[in-house]
């Protein structure tokens, strides 16, 4: 199976140096410490597709630094900076560089992006209201006032393609590219299991009923914090219902046009692009 977009990092999370502050303290004033290079949240790459890091004397008056982890015993950071406020969305920018990242820097990326964009939203006790202060190298946030501790989150998403008779179950929304077509996908919600989302996801879209749920890849997705999890259901019929609210349109695909497409062929959809685990996922139905 080709490798889910965002995935293959290989730091070294040093859980450790975590929960210990002398530990981080001599990790910070290690000669060897890096500063990922960021406007905002957005990363600069070489021309290798690397991303591009600088010492810790560059962070910015009033940072606060987040341990990414040990790069072959080097300690790698991100820096919350004064003022920082939560993305407005993903920009042209970024999204002409998703296709460029060496193997293992989009994973990197991913996890500095969340855990940063996670402080910049919970700054406040979700408890008691009082402005928190970071905790375990960044990995957490405590409440002065009445002790809670906040962690990061990631918000579990199912994303699925029903099969019926050799086909694939593909939908378009409204904000995508002319001719889009990808898996269906949504969040799970309190209390469900990973098939039963896929189950009712897809009856919710598409009014279609689905039986045998299998899993078959995940990825992180850093906007802001969500694991994709990806699944193939088998669909009972093959009769469309769908709720315009959450689709434009949806269209069963044959496998040998879904190979085709994702081969660089003229057919009647745009794939997703390669770093969606979407792309992942139509890759292993179509083969098969």
């Amino acid at each position: 199976m080709i490798a889910p977009g965002f995935t293959g990092g290989a730091l070294d999370r040093a859980d450790s140096l975590r929960q210990n502050p002398e530990a981080l303290a001599a990790a910070m004033a290690d000669w060897r410490a890096r500063l990922l290079v960021l406007d905002q949240f957005e990363p600069e790459l070489d021309d290798d597709g690397r991303l591009v890091w600088t010492t810790l004397a560059d962070a910015p008056d009033g940072s606060e630094l987040v341990l990414l982890g040990l790069d072959e015993g080097k300690p790698c950071f991100a820096a919350l900076t004064p003022g920082m406020k939560p993305p407005a969305g993903r920009s042209m920018r970024l999204f002409g560089l998703l296709d460029r990242f060496a193997p293992g820097q989009a994973a990197l990326y991913a996890g500095a992006r969340s855990v940063l964009d996670w402080h910049t939203r919970h700054q406040y006790c979700a408890v008691c209201g009082t402005h928190t202060a970071m905790f375990r190298a960044g990995w957490g946030r405590n409440c002065p006032n009445c002790h809670a501790e906040h962690f990061p989150r990631v918000d579990p998403v199912v994303i699925m393609i029903a099969e019926h008779d050799g086909r694939a179950l593909l939908g378009r929304q409204h904000a995508w590219p002319p001719g889009r077509y990808s898996a269906l996908a949504g969040f799970l919600e309190p209390g469900e299991s990973i098939e039963e989302a896929v189950a009712r996801e897809i009856m919710e879209e598409a009014g279609v009923r689905v039986t045998d749920v299998r899993y078959i890849a995940s990825q992180p997705w850093p906007f802001p914090s969500s694991l994709m999890i990806a699944c193939v259901g088998t669909a009972t019929h093959d009769a469309l219902t769908i709720d315009k609210h959450e689709l434009e349109d949806a269209i069963w695909v044959p496998r040998d046009v879904v190979r085709a497409v994702l081969a660089g062929e003229d057919g009647p959809f745009l794939p997703p692009p390669p770093y969606a685990i979407a792309h992942t996922l139509l890759t292993e139905w179509a083969n098969a």
